[in-house]
């Protein structure tokens, strides 16, 4: 479903934006998905500059996901099951055609990069209030680098969501990666 590409794309620039060094200091990025990442790539990049300032994050989230908590036999917001990386890879080359959509959303992901991430979320409209009910009473493990994430009947859109909004057990400076394991996953 391209739906869920999309959705999980929208929570990824949201997370990504959330984690950069100049709002909540997850990964080493600063202000690339900000009016300053703009500027310094939109010359090389004058169409597609949105696509390689979120591709440029997530692949910097993703590592430092890794870095700090890279569980096994598990599923993250930056490694997802093979089946929806490949649909967000195939939509991917749809998307560039249609930029302006995507330049929209990172502007206002932006302006609510200093809200507290769940609020912000809801507020994007990127996850339902279930969803940030359940993230509010999650805790990070006892090893402080992780937030499992048990599923209970809910469906691959939700699992997805419940992994972006769980990041607000981070603190600033003080990465949690949340996680499925992928016997959990839902199909």
């Amino acid at each position: 479903m391209a739906s869920d590409a999309v959705r999980t794309a929208q929570l990824r620039i949201a997370i990504a934006r959330f984690g950069e060094m100049d709002r909540r200091k997850w990964w080493n990025t600063k202000g690339l998905l900000s009016d300053v990442g703009e500027l310094a790539l939109s010359r090389g990049f004058s169409k597609t500059h949105v696509f390689a300032r979120c591709r440029a994050a997530f692949a910097v989230a993703g590592v430092r996901s890794d870095e700090v908590f890279n569980p096994p036999a598990s599923f993250t917001l930056w490694r997802l099951p093979v089946e929806i990386e490949d649909r967000i890879e195939d939509a991917w080359a749809t998307w560039l055609e249609e930029p302006e959509p995507w330049k929209e959303l990172v502007t206002r992901v932006d302006s609510h990069a200093n809200s507290e991430p769940l609020i912000a979320l809801q507020e994007l409209g990127l996850v339902s209030a279930a969803t940030c009910e359940k993230a509010s009473k999650l805790r990070r493990a006892d090893d402080l680098r992780s937030v499992p994430l048990k599923m209970a009947g809910e469906s691959v859109e939700e699992a997805i969501e419940l992994l972006a909004a769980a990041y607000s057990s981070s603190e600033t400076g003080k990465l949690a990666v949340p996680f499925i394991r992928e016997e959990e996953f839902p199909k």
